[in-house]
């Protein structure tokens, strides 16, 4: 959707993508893991706007965390390759997709899964593995007999999953790639038993350092978040919230319109683009203070915010802009938040 207007005319909160930025990051991804070798995952950045740009980089295929997810690329056109990487044990608004001519794939560790695909009609599986992060995956020792499992009732099994977000944030490259080997050796031990010709793991933080997949499932990389930038992963910060300095104080503070309604706060505060020192955050409001010797901004000023995740801050907003300076290049709607 094009706009033609400044960043001082926009309503704030307003999350903000920096074309150039956003460009650079979806090249150098597209350089490392060209074409099917990356499956970008859309819950960091909830748009198909984006997505379209991510397929336009070389990337048919792409990775899905809600059924609402999957609903909303195959309503864009980009249904040609979707995995749902996750467990559903009601999957049949998937078989409608499919039935349609969508292309779903879905992950599943468990015999129940494996039921709840075939009876809604899918047709292809990855085995999800348990590679150290406490959530969903069957042992790499169940991996064998499930997958003759699901190849029993008539699923193809495309190979397995295994994604090792426990290491995504550790701060030492050389643990965090001790540690990701450590998860893919498990995965291989599972892919041994199963076969198939995809071994789906990885994310940003180990976008250099998996060697094993096939593909890789990383999402955060386009938009970017202090958590990401803080171990040094060399993508550049694409998205930051406008926010407009709302009450200033002579006690040295300043309050911004954008809180904990405009943020994800799971990996701690946000940052102020000029360094300023954030307070707290309550529900409306960033509080903060500029850096030392600068005065304090005044009232209708605006300042930028960079969240610490990327993921559940865009679900709290229903579009970003694309931007080129202080230009408004683009509003993208975030057409696949809500469940």
């Amino acid at each position: 959707m094009p706009v033609t207007r400044n960043l001082a005319d926009l309503p704030t909160p307003a999350p903000l993508v920096d074309a150039a930025i956003l460009a650079a990051n979806l090249a150098r991804m597209a350089q490392a893991w060209p074409g099917q070798r990356l499956r970008p995952h859309v819950k960091a950045h909830k748009c198909t706007e984006l997505a379209r740009q991510q397929r336009a980089s070389g990337h048919p295929g792409f990775t899905c965390a809600t059924i609402r997810e999957v609903e909303g690329m195959v309503a864009a056109g980009l249904g040609q390759d979707l995995l749902l990487a996750n467990e559903v044990l009601d999957a049949s608004r998937l078989g409608a997709l499919v039935t349609a001519g969508a292309r779903v794939t879905v992950a599943v560790d468990s015999p129940a899964t494996v039921r709840a695909a075939k009876q809604a009609g899918l047709r292809e599986v990855l085995i999800d593995v348990n590679v150290g992060l406490p959530r969903c995956g069957c042992s790499p020792g169940d991996a064998g007999s499930l997958a003759e499992l699901a190849r029993g009732a008539g699923l193809e099994v495309r190979g397995v999953m295994g994604y090792e977000g426990h290491t995504m944030l550790v701060s030492d490259r050389a643990d965090r790639a001790r540690q990701v080997a450590r998860s893919m050796a498990l995965l291989e031990q599972a892919h041994d038993a199963v076969g198939g010709p995809v071994r789906s793991a990885g994310g940003t933080g180990s976008w250099d350092l998996n060697a094993f997949a096939t593909e890789l499932q990383a999402g955060s990389y386009a938009l970017m978040d202090t958590a990401y930038a803080a171990i040094g992963v060399p993508f550049g910060q694409a998205l930051t919230i406008l926010a407009t300095v709302i009450s200033v104080n002579p006690g040295g503070w300043a309050v911004a319109d954008c809180g904990l309604k405009a943020l994800g706060m799971d990996h701690g505060n946000p940052s102020l683009s000029d360094g300023s020192s954030v307070w707290f955050c309550s529900d409306e409001h960033i509080v903060f203070s500029p850096p030392d010797g600068q005065p304090l901004p005044a009232v209708g000023d605006q300042v930028r915010v960079l969240p610490a995740h990327v993921d559940p801050t865009m679900a709290y907003h229903e579009r970003l802009y694309l931007v080129e300076g202080d230009r408004v290049l683009e509003a993208w709607p975030v057409d696949l938040r809500g469940w």
